[in-house]
């Protein structure tokens, strides 16, 4: 049977993005094969690793007078904040009215715990530098973000969700110091050094920013997998959290796209905006969980929040890659 011309000029037409199909590949990779035990804590103290040396070689490749422009832009970092603990909780709490007849309590919950966290980091800004952003900027407002967040998200919490908090410990932010801003300092100390090597190896830059991202989805995937979410809730009751996850995300994006183009911020700036506005943080969520909720009740909160992890990795690979793109695109 023939295909039709336009048909086949279509199929001809779309481009599958093999980072996306990578990321798929991970995801399928995880359910079918978990790390457990010993290898599950391997795979966790490479993503450390993985993601420390990736915030060296931004410290590296970034001049100081860089860094410090990114820390002056106060009107990013507010778009930004803007859009972590204001936009994303107000939606939050606009989808109570789902409830009971699409998502069941427990699953809101989840979804509301998901609202009130912090933006990514590491995938936050290797996007960016993916896309051509401004790095710099990503740094700070994503460290910025995840700071604030120990103290603001547990406080949302315990207002809005009536949870019996038993405090947030302090830990986390040495473990953002140790991990993030000590690596990147150090890059920065070394950058007379170490800059030339870093942009004779580009192309091993680029594969450290994607391998980052898909050592790290493994990892959060394996242990998902591992705890047995998927056990407790059939597809029928996971589907709708799966919709309300691909309609929060796109609100978001398109929302501070707009915003960004409307304040005039230049294209790199709103891709910072759009990167850093629109994520969540799985690192900081899980912990954060684990302390603000019930054991038996962790695994359910966390879920609709292990969901949009996957899929705004997936998303914004797709983003960044049509940014690059346009990036490359002679000026008319």
């Amino acid at each position: 049977m023939a295909i039709p011309a336009r048909l086949s000029s279509a199929f001809v037409k779309i481009r599958v993005d093999p980072y996306i199909l990578a990321l798929l590949a991970t995801v399928a990779l995880a359910s079918i094969l978990p790390a457990k035990g010993h290898v599950a804590a391997g795979f966790s103290t490479a993503s450390t690793v993985a993601i420390a040396f990736l915030f060296f070689l931004y410290g590296a490749r970034l001049s100081t007078s860089e860094a410090l422009d990114g820390l002056r832009q106060w009107r990013l970092h507010l778009v930004v904040l803007g859009s972590t603990f204001v936009l994303f909780p107000l939606l939050g709490l606009a989808a109570r009215l789902l409830v009971p007849a699409v998502l069941s309590p427990d699953l809101y919950t989840g979804l509301l715990f998901l609202c009130f966290l912090p933006s990514t980091v590491q995938s936050s800004i290797a996007f960016t530098s993916i896309a051509k952003g401004n790095v710099a900027a990503a740094i700070c407002s994503a460290s910025f973000s995840n700071l604030l967040g120990i103290v603001i998200t547990p406080l949302l919490a315990a207002t809005l969700l009536a949870a019996h908090s038993g405090g947030i410990s302090f830990g986390s932010v040495g473990a953002i110091v140790v991990q993030l801003m000590a690596p990147f300092l150090a890059g920065q100390l070394l950058r007379r050094w170490m800059s030339n090597i870093v942009k004779r190896h580009k192309s091993a830059f680029t594969l450290v920013d994607r391998g980052s991202i898909l050592l790290v989805v493994y990892t959060a995937f394996s242990e998902g997998v591992a705890a047995g979410i998927w056990h407790q809730l059939g597809l029928s009751s996971m589907l709708p959290i799966v919709v309300v996850n691909v309609l929060l995300l796109a609100i978001v994006v398109v929302t501070t796209t707009t915003l960004a183009r409307q304040l005039n911020f230049s294209r790199p700036d709103e891709i910072v905006i759009v990167f850093c506005g629109s994520k969540k943080s799985l690192a900081s969520g899980i912990p954060m969980a684990s302390v603000l909720f019930p054991a038996h009740t962790v695994g359910l909160v966390v879920l609709p929040l292990m969901l949009f992890h996957q899929l705004q990795l997936m998303v914004c690979a797709w983003l960044a890659r049509r940014y690059a793109d346009r990036a490359l695109q002679p000026v008319r």
